[in-house]
């Protein structure tokens, strides 16, 4: 999976101040992704605040950014949950004719054991007709899908082509590329690791702060590909407040205050989430007059 590699991105879902979804800031960001070297875009993620959007909000949001892309980038939607028959009938209802893969993330909130993880993405890998991508997100789900069961599915079923690692464990990423077949990718969840994780031997990562600073987060994971690690690391010094300052009050009112900083789109987000404060959007814009003069 080529499409995969490098720098994807998990898109937002901006909205205006009554919370509906502001179309032309998708097709804003979409754009401003494109043209500073993100490498696919990733649509209706946890970035995108896909479990507060209803079905039609999330068809409008497909069809923004397929529209907006134009073909442009390859394209990988969210279609994940914690009812397995819920995930296959999504899956048979949807037209996925514009995506290259799948993003489905391990069941949150009914705590599955491992075996149930399993059957889990079993019975998607039996059902998906496009290329699935693992998500395995601890912070979220309440349970860590362990190496040997990634494993496990990454060599059982060829429709499962990559996992989308948010451990931030490096010791458990390393296990997952040592022990993966030659073709599963092992992306980046994690702003944090993204780097390491492609030194390490990964292929890149789906990354939210990507979105907010493309050309010197796609800068970085090229030169850490290419291995000039020296480079790459003083960009990833370069950008640590800034990765710690989006997750300071939780994802994406960080990231949304980003683009509100660049006039990309408004900081609203929905309930339960709430826009982040104005003490943190001062220290992001702060932080984001002096980046730009490094790296804009």
């Amino acid at each position: 999976m080529e499409q995969l590699l490098g720098t994807g991105v998990a898109l937002v879902t901006p909205f205006d101040e009554d919370f509906s979804i502001d179309v032309k800031a998708l097709e804003r960001i979409v754009e401003h992704c494109i043209q500073n070297g993100v490498d696919y875009l990733v649509v209706l993620g946890t970035t995108g605040e896909s479990v507060t959007l209803s079905k039609t909000d999330k068809q409008l949001v497909i069809d923004v950014v397929i529209r907006a892309n134009a073909g442009r980038l390859p394209l990988v939607l969210g279609v994940g949950g914690n009812n397995t028959a819920a995930v296959i009938e999504e899956l048979s209802t949807l037209d996925l004719t514009d995506f290259d893969a799948i993003l489905s993330v391990s069941p949150c909130y009914n705590k599955p054991t491992q075996e149930g993880i399993y059957q889990h993405f079993k019975a998607i890998a039996n059902a998906s007709p496009k290329p699935i991508v693992l998500y395995n997100v601890p912070s979220r789900t309440g349970s860590n899908m362990l190496p040997e069961t990634t494993l496990r599915l990454a060599h059982d079923f060829p429709k499962i082509v990559a996992i989308k690692e948010a451990c931030g464990d490096m010791v458990q990423i390393d296990e997952i590329v040592k022990g993966k077949p030659v073709d599963f990718l092992v992306i980046s969840g994690d702003d944090f690791t993204a780097l390491s994780t492609v030194l390490a031997g990964g292929a890149g990562v789906i990354s939210v702060l990507g979105q907010g600073l493309p050309r010197a987060f796609s800068k970085m994971i090229e030169l850490g590909q290419n291995g000039s690690s020296d480079e790459a690391y003083q960009i990833h010094h370069n950008l640590l407040p800034i990765m710690h300052l989006i997750f300071e009050e939780g994802n994406p009112a960080g990231i949304k205050s980003i683009f509100d900083h660049f006039e990309l789109c408004g900081p609203i987000v929905r309930l339960p989430l709430v826009q982040a404060t104005p003490q943190l959007k001062s220290k992001i814009s702060d932080f984001l007059k002096s980046f730009d003069k490094v790296y804009a």
